[in-house]
């Protein structure tokens, strides 16, 4: 019978997945090796399972022991997948930059996990590497695996996914095209390759606000390059033992919109439903297109999966918050917001006074008017004010005594151009209906906010 024997011998030997949509402008074959394959949905898995391994072997980690690091998530997957195996705790240390799936995924895996700021220097006493490194000190039987410094990281790819990336390909690869964190994918899978052809180009996918970059063209590790980015699971501001820059070829820079937007298309466009590396790697490749020739057998590493991140990058409105999704019509805004909004109406029969209520509920200045079913006209908190300001009696009349014209309905497309000159100083606000027929209603502060003030 073809059985594994545990959940730690289906890692590796994942596919290799020909990209066909956004790269077809380029003039050579982009494959990528897609490791949300493995168990715990990620790359991780590897080098997890190896520094376990190699720790056992070392006498570092003990039965019963406690293993503890400093991961985005990924690597406490797998970390947490070899522990259940092989009977050990877990303790993660993470950053507050890091997505709440990531986490939640950890704890259900029966790991703890402390959370850390991100805003402040490898050294803090807060960073999540001092974390990890005092809890290692404290913690009777425990082990800090430390995946920056620790050669079994790299160790992993050299002796898997560089031999898996060599067969598949029969030998063809020429650019491997990867996302720097740790060093260890890019480095152990590059080493791995060039022993077998030196003429293959590796290159390396960073983002803006590492200080990899840098490093790798000058020498110079420069503090001033380290940033805040909203990048998931690569950069760095510091360097890791696990690189060898001497097996790379080349660095380039990923803006966070970049990858966040690609990832959002290979979803779309190739039904890879990848992580933010993934979408940075293939960017990263795109920025570099130039060096490329019809010959050219291209690997792109597509690291985790994107359930990840869907809280961020497949959340529109984190997206809109931060400029990185085209608002461009009325769908587009109401997607954009951070849940479903009921639409708030009223009857004509209603009093004046119970209009008045709503709008100070919901924090609302526009509500359109029902007769029955029936949109019938709309009232809006400029046009009360005025009249309950010169009868202040008004307010005990039916809403039909100071109904105001209806709200125009339009398109649920409508580009946002053109609801900005729908909504004037006497009319407020848009009406659209849904694909299932559910009315909403847009604002002139919606539109403000979506075409970013």
């Amino acid at each position: 019978m073809d059985v594994k024997n545990n959940i730690l011998e289906t890692i590796g030997n994942t596919p290799l997945i020909r990209l066909n949509k956004i790269t077809r402008h380029l003039p050579c074959t982009v494959v990528a090796k897609v490791d949300y394959f493995n168990p715990g949905h990620s790359i991780k898995d590897r080098m997890a399972l190896k520094m376990v391994e190699v720790a056992e072997q070392e006498g570092k980690l003990k039965p019963g022991g406690t293993i503890i690091e400093g991961t985005s998530g990924n690597t406490g997957m797998g970390l947490a997948l070899a522990a259940i195996v092989k009977g050990y705790k877990c303790i993660f240390v993470t950053t507050d930059k890091q997505s709440k799936e990531k986490a939640d995924i950890l704890k259900a895996m029966g790991a703890e996990v402390i959370v850390c700021p991100s805003n402040v220097e490898p050294e803090d006493p807060q960073s999540y590497y001092s974390v990890a490194a005092r809890l290692a000190r404290e913690i009777p039987n425990s082990y800090h695996m430390n995946q920056y410094d620790n050669l079994a990281n790299r160790l992993a790819h050299y002796e898997t996914t560089g031999p898996e990336i060599w067969r598949q390909t029969e030998g063809k690869i020429t650019h491997l095209v990867c996302t720097a964190g740790t060093g260890g994918t890019i480095t152990g899978t590059a080493m791995y390759l060039k022993e077998q052809n030196p003429n293959i180009k590796v290159w390396a996918v960073d983002a803006y606000g590492s200080l990899l970059t840098k490093y790798y063209y000058t020498g110079e590790i420069d503090p001033n390059e380290v940033y805040p980015y909203f990048s998931e699971g690569f950069g760095e501001d510091f360097i890791p033992k696990n690189y060898d820059m001497s097996v790379i070829d080349a660095f380039t820079q990923v803006t966070d919109k970049d990858g966040a937007v690609m990832a959002r298309r290979l979803a779309k466009e190739e039904g890879l439903f990848c992580g933010y590396s993934a979408g940075s790697c293939l960017q990263g490749l795109m920025q570099l297109k130039e060096s490329l020739t019809k010959d050219d057998l291209v690997v792109c590493i597509f690291h985790d999966h994107g359930s990840r991140y869907v809280g961020k990058i497949y959340n529109d409105q984190w997206m809109m918050e931060r400029g990185f999704l085209d608002v461009k019509t009325f769908k587009d805004i109401v997607n954009g917001r951070p849940m479903v909004q009921k639409l708030i109406t009223i009857s004509e029969e209603k009093q004046v006074a119970e209009a008045v209520d709503l709008m100070k509920q919901y924090d609302i200045e526009h509500i359109p008017v029902t007769r029955g079913e029936a949109i019938v006209g709309s009232i809006s908190e400029g046009g009360l004010f005025q009249k309950v300001f010169n009868n202040p009696d008004i307010k005990h009349q039916p809403i039909a005594h100071v109904i105001e014209p209806p709200f125009p309905i339009v398109d649920f497309n409508t580009p946002v151009e053109k609801l900005r000159t729908l909504i004037t100083k006497d009319n407020g606000a848009v009406m659209s209906k849904d694909e299932i027929g559910n009315y909403h209603i847009i604002t002139k502060y919606d539109v403000i906010q979506a075409l970013g003030g």
